[in-house]
């Protein structure tokens, strides 16, 4: 029996808001023809995180959910650890600023010296150092059916969202064997991976038993993340780069790409794999949600 739309939303704890205000604009214009046109486009408005008293970013992002955005970034950069004591998470939504404070002091003068632009869409930053944060890791050795991956594309690409509305957006999902649980969007990969450590970090979530879902390419910005998260496993509709390949296989985690219909791709962690579903019988995607991979 396959599930509805209100079945998929259901196994959600935070699922897309295609309708929100805040997110999109209709923009009038002329399509093909010159005849009128009206559509929906991706709302675009600078975020900036401060870490107690010192400013560390502007980000540009859709929004939403700022408090895991700063949450997420400045652990996956290393700012904010596990054990952190968290004072607060304070959002100014008339500045744009998001202002986290820990009980601990905090100064960062020289990682803060040290950025490096990454391939991501919408200008991804990352700092120098972040690699340090793989020494001496290794993810556990978590089992992932194929069973799994195939019932997550399909619940995932029927999920209403901001990429089905509008476009221009990349996704990124939290997953536990074959439940989605958060659904995270944005104009950039990095910003929807961070928001979902925010959430991970806020709700003293492990990712021990999760599945890490994109619809970007996976970069070694992106496996550097999903490492950091503790997350074992991470798969996306879109390919590979040689240096996040590479960075998967040292630190264990289990990489898989074009994942589109019965097909896809696993170019590290081959051997966690449990192929328990015959590719043969796996219903093929259809038209009205298929979603692109490849260089988004």
């Amino acid at each position: 029996m396959q599930l509805t739309t209100d079945d998929i939303l259901s196994e959600y704890l935070i699922a897309p808001d295609p309708g929100a205000t805040r997110l999109t604009r209709a923009v009038d214009g002329h399509d093909e023809t010159g005849a009128p046109t009206c559509i929906s486009v991706v709302e675009e408005r600078p975020l900036t995180i401060f870490l107690n008293k010192r400013e560390i970013v502007t980000a540009m992002t859709i929004g939403d959910y700022p408090d895991y955005l700063a949450l997420g970034f400045l652990r996956n950069q290393g700012m904010l650890s596990d054990d952190d004591q968290i004072t607060g998470v304070d959002y100014d939504e008339d500045i744009d600023t998001v202002v986290v404070r820990t009980a601990r002091e905090t100064d960062y003068e020289d990682k803060l010296a040290r950025k490096t632009r990454t391939s991501g869409c919408a200008v991804g930053t990352v700092f120098g150092d972040m690699m340090e944060g793989l020494d001496g890791l290794t993810l556990p050795a978590t089992s992932l059916k194929t069973s799994w991956l195939y019932a997550l594309a399909q619940k995932i690409n029927r999920t209403p969202s901001l990429y089905l509305e509008a476009g221009a957006i990349h996704g990124t999902v939290l997953c536990q064997e074959d439940r989605p649980l958060v659904y995270m969007e944005d104009v950039g990969r990095h910003n929807a991976v961070d928001k979902v450590a925010g959430w991970m970090l806020s709700e003293r979530v492990s990712g021990t038993d999760k599945i890490l879902y994109t619809t970007g390419r996976l970069t070694s910005e992106m496996v550097i993340k999903t490492a950091q998260m503790g997350i074992p496993a991470l798969v996306s509709r879109s390919g590979f780069t040689a240096w996040g390949v590479e960075i998967a296989r040292e630190v264990g985690l289990t990489l898989i790409g074009r994942m589109r219909g019965q097909r896809f791709t696993c170019l590290s962690g081959e051997g966690r794999l449990i192929r328990d579903t015959d590719p043969a019988h796996v219903t093929h995607e259809d038209r009205k949600h298929r979603r692109k991979g490849g260089g988004e």
